[in-house]
């Protein structure tokens, strides 16, 4: 049976168990500390109460099956559910005269633990309402728990919001158990990515950008980004000060793009002047001591130009706009070839630009912690390219860093090392595989301090034996 018909069959099956006004639950006394919620634009009562008979409940506990919750909830917004749409259109006719405020009622599967029975079904009528999903799911516990209802509800908007905010963080062992639950009910096509993690899949994904012209205060704020990198007298103070404008501006949009013109600015002049040092036709083209000085003035530019990208991406991280950062950054397989040979190169680089290769490892270090922890979210393909272009860096890095003895250096790598492979975890087991076989260098410390590495490595082998996952594509 397929997918849509399931959802058909499901929704057919809710709507026998909504009941009329004339044979509603029987109430329960209300508490003084839990009054009706009311939502926007009410014209409606919802009804949730628990029903004991669902597979879900738990032969331990008996929850009273008078229990229920009122919502008062706008019709309007409940259109926003397939399910609810297709009952207020056969069903619910208001008639002003004879009944000025409508009322549905709705069973809720009694979970094993009725401590919070309604939780997730309020936080779904909720998001019916604001569809603030960003706002809403910010943990993978919050996804899976909105997911089952947003799918039995045919709540669209609300099952692709969890499935992509699931799809691009790291989870528990538990939460992976959760999501294997749910993945015969997922939409195929929606959800081929997040499949693709638990066992042997095929899926890619494309993603496309545009640009428009820059309007008056996209050019006031790009004025502002501009004086705060270049040459004011308190860059510090002045950092700050632009970095709470931005923060407060209220068009995230207009904000989202003028950071990404700078961040591509900066970025561009990086690759520049790195780009000079690699040249082999600049060596040839100047003698030794004018190369030498050249050089020097190249290599202080880009630490410079580097500084200034980290700033950038502070923002963007702070503010959830990095999506856009974070491609560009994983595409940058050029740039990273050139500061490995620049590494490479150990007199030149701590002679001419000492503070270069911890820089670097901050500004990947920062857009690959925010993509780990789900605050910037992109494409499996996005992932997978941020862990392979610079993971070569990160081994250079680290080999610097170790007869160095250098703390802050070892600290940084090490923490690029564990949100990497975190971000392993969040890719297909074939891409997993690739990876992981090009981080056994994280293994040259004694093995006790390499446990994230041994982890990673339990995780894939789980996961690569596992039976595949998700619709097995019957016949209709």
């Amino acid at each position: 049976m397929s997918l849509r018909k399931r959802q058909r069959s499901a929704s057919s099956s809710r709507l026998s168990s909504l009941s009329s006004p004339a044979s509603p639950p029987r109430p329960v006394a209300a508490s003084a500390s839990s009054p009706p919620l009311s939502f926007p634009g009410a014209d409606l009562l919802l009804r949730l109460h628990l029903d004991p008979s669902s597979d879900d409940a738990d032969a331990d506990v008996k929850p009273d099956p008078a229990a229920f919750l009122d919502l008062h909830v706008s019709s309007a917004s409940l259109l926003s559910s397939r399910y609810f749409a297709a009952l207020l259109s056969d069903r619910w006719c208001p008639d002003p005269s004879s009944s000025p405020a409508g009322r549905l009622s709705l069973a809720v599967p009694a979970p094993p633990s009725c401590a919070r029975p309604f939780h997730a079904h309020v936080e779904v009528v909720r998001l019916l309402h604001t569809l603030d999903f960003a706002g809403t799911i910010r943990s993978p516990a919050d996804a899976l728990d909105i997911l089952p209802v947003a799918l039995q509800l045919l709540f669209d908007a609300c099952v692709e919001a969890c499935i992509r905010f699931l799809e691009a963080v790291p989870w528990s062992e538990e939460e992976e158990a959760r999501v294997l639950d749910l993945a015969p009910l997922l939409p195929g096509d929606e959800a081929a990515d997040l499949l693709a993690r638990v066992s042997l899949p095929a899926a890619a994904a494309a993603a496309a950008g545009e640009a428009a012209a820059r309007s008056p205060s996209e050019a006031m704020l790009h004025g502002l980004i501009h004086s705060a990198i270049h040459g004011h007298p308190v860059p510090a103070a002045t950092k700050a000060f632009v970095a709470m404008l931005l923060k407060d501006y209220p068009s995230r949009d207009c904000v989202h793009k003028v950071l990404d013109e700078a961040f591509l600015s900066r970025l561009d002049t990086v690759k520049e002047l790195l780009g000079k040092y690699a040249s082999p036709d600049f060596r040839i083209a100047v003698d030794s001591d004018e190369r030498e000085a050249i050089q020097k003035l190249n290599l202080h530019s880009a630490v410079l130009n580097v500084k200034h990208l980290l700033w950038l991406i502070e923002r963007m991280v702070d503010m959830r706009v990095a999506d856009n950062a974070v491609k560009l950054w994983s595409e940058q397989v050029a740039l990273a070839a050139d500061l490995q040979k620049l590494l490479n190169d150990a007199d030149m680089w701590r002679n001419m630009a000492p503070g270069l290769p911890m820089l670097v490892t901050r500004c990947t270090l920062r857009l690959a912690h925010s993509v780990m922890i789900g605050e910037t979210l992109v494409p499996r393909q996005v992932r997978m390219k941020l862990v392979k272009s610079w993971l070569p860096v990160l081994n250079v890095c680290r080999d610097i860093a170790q007869p160095m003895h250098s703390g802050y250096k070892s600290s940084n790598c090490q923490e690029l090392e564990e949100t990497f492979l975190k971000i392993i975890s969040t890719l297909s087991v074939p891409d997993a595989q690739e990876l992981l076989q090009q981080c056994l260098g994280f293994s040259t410390r004694n093995v006790d301090d390499c446990q994230h590495l041994v982890t990673a490595f339990k995780t894939w082998f789980r996961r690569a034996s596992r039976d595949p996952q998700g619709p097995q594509g019957g016949e209709d």
